[in-house]
């Protein structure tokens, strides 16, 4: 299997396996580089990311997330609540840094070449600079924790954002102590991964296609 496929199939959304230790500075940079190459919508390059080691802030953020996964849990079924209990969401004070990604909408307005009829286009270019961010990270034997318990009000807040621009993710980064072989939420049953034939059609929605093996 080439190198970048085995990258993809190692990543893993990590909350309970980081060490805690500093990450190298120069790693760092290198994984944000990654990201700050990915492509985005009339290069509007619309993404800012704030390194968050402030322990005060990050404890302040963490007792926040743990209200929202308390509004969460009350809205589960008893048996769904149960599972929920085991799952650990976010390394907020285990981890090295905290990276909140943001979307700033006036980056290269008002003429966004490719972004007239499709608002989200943006967005999604700051997706896709955290889905760079998080292979490079996977590649360096970083581990990445996207905590997305919080409301972004209290996360605009904290990290004092102007109100145009949007928190699109709280990353937790940093060393760990290894990278699980199956996902968390497939390890506590709570969901399990669908094979691909069934989320691929031909040429229209619940047609299904026919992939070589």
């Amino acid at each position: 299997m080439p190198a970048f496929y085995d990258v993809i199939s190692r990543r893993r959304d990590v909350r309970a396996e980081f060490t805690g230790e500093p990450i190298d500075g120069a790693t760092l940079r290198r994984i944000l580089t990654a990201a700050h190459a990915a492509p985005s919508v009339g290069l509007s390059q619309p993404w800012d990311f704030i390194i968050v080691e402030d322990p005060a802030v990050r404890k302040e953020f963490r007792e926040h997330v743990l209200h929202e996964r308390e509004v969460f849990r009350e809205q589960l079924s008893d048996e769904e609540a149960k599972r929920f209990a085991g799952i650990k969401i976010e390394g907020i004070l285990d981890a090295s840094v905290g990276v909140v990604v943001t979307y700033d909408a006036d980056r290269g307005a008002p003429a966004v070449l490719g972004r007239h009829a499709i608002a989200d286009a943006g967005t999604y270019s700051v997706c896709l600079a955290i889905q760079n961010l998080w292979l490079a990270a996977t590649a360096e034997g970083i581990g990445v924790g996207w905590v997305s318990f919080y409301r972004e009000e209290k996360l605009r807040e904290l990290v004092g954002l102007p109100e145009r621009i949007r928190p699109i993710a709280w990353l937790c980064v940093g060393p760990v102590t290894h990278l699980e072989t199956v996902p968390d939420l497939e390890r506590h049953r709570w969901r399990d991964r669908m094979p691909l034939d069934t989320v691929v059609h031909s040429d229209r929605y619940g047609r299904p296609a026919e992939l070589a093996d």
